[in-house]
C-alpha cells in the first residue's frame, strides 16, 4: 500500500523547457551551449552547481570560460532562468487534495539561481510558500548537496523521513532518476512527455 508520494518538480509539477536555456544563450551570441547542457546530461561544474558545491559567482565565471562572448551577470542569470515557465493552479489544487490522503514530498535537482527565481515567482502567484503548504518536506539538491540520480540522495530522503520504500511512490520525468529509485525498492512512475501529472495515470500503481 502506497502511503508516501515523492514528486519531482521541473517537468512534473513545474512547467519547464530545457531548450529555452541554449536558445537564450544563443541570442547573446553563445550558440553552442547545448554541448554543455541538456536534460539527459550536463557538464561536471553544472552538476556541482546543482549540488550547491560552487557558488553563484563561481558558476557565472564557469559559464564565461565556455565562450569568448562577453556576458554580464544579468545576461547569464536571465538565460539560465529561461528554463522556468509556470506552475498551473490546477496542479496545486490536485496536490492540496492529495495531501489529505498521502504523505507528500518534493525532490528536485535545482540550483541557487533557479531556486531564487521560482520561489519569488510562486509566492507572487499563490500568495504563500506552496512548498511549505503542500509537502511534508521539499528537498532541493543544492541544499542537500546531493542530486538525482545519486542513490545516496534517495536513501538520505528515506532515512530522514523514515519512509519504507515499498510504501513509497516516486514520480519523475527522467529515466535515469527513475532507475536509481527502483534500485532502492521504491515504486516509480516515469511521466511521459506530454502527459500531465493531473491525468493521474500513475494511480494504477497506488490502487
Amino acid at each position: 500500500m502506497i502511503k508516501n508520494i515523492i514528486f519531482d518538480l521541473g517537468g512534473v509539477i513545474y512547467d519547464i523547457r530545457y531548450q529555452n536555456v541554449p536558445e537564450a544563450f544563443a541570442k547573446i551570441g553563445f550558440t553552442d551551449f547545448e554541448q554543455h547542457y541538456t536534460q539527459a546530461a550536463q557538464s561536471g561544474p553544472i552538476d556541482l552547481f546543482e549540488e550547491g558545491r560552487i557558488s553563484v559567482p563561481e558558476f557565472r565565471n564557469y559559464i564565461r570560460t565556455l565562450t569568448d562572448i562577453k556576458m554580464t551577470d544579468e545576461q547569464i542569470d536571465d538565460a539560465w532562468n529561461a528554463i522556468i515557465i509556470d506552475v498551473p493552479t490546477y496542479r496545486v489544487e490536485m496536490l492540496r487534495k492529495l495531501k489529505s490522503q498521502y504523505h507528500l514530498f518534493l525532490f528536485s535537482n535545482t540550483n541557487q539561481l533557479n531556486y531564487d527565481k521560482f520561489t519569488v515567482q510562486l509566492r507572487e502567484k499563490f500568495g504563500c510558500d506552496i512548498f511549505e503548504e503542500l509537502f511534508i518536506h521539499a528537498y532541493f539538491s543544492h541544499e542537500m548537496h546531493l542530486r538525482k540520480p545519486n542513490k545516496e540522495a534517495f536513501q538520505f530522503l528515506l532515512d530522514e523521513q523514515k519512509l519504507r520504500p515499498e510504501e513509497t511512490l516516486f514520480i519523475d520525468d527522467t529515466i535515469r532518476h527513475i532507475e536509481s529509485a527502483k534500485q532502492l525498492g521504491i515504486h516509480t512512475y516515469l511521466l511521459p512527455k506530454g502527459e500531465d501529472i493531473c491525468e493521474k495515470k500513475w494511480e494504477q500503481i497506488i490502487l
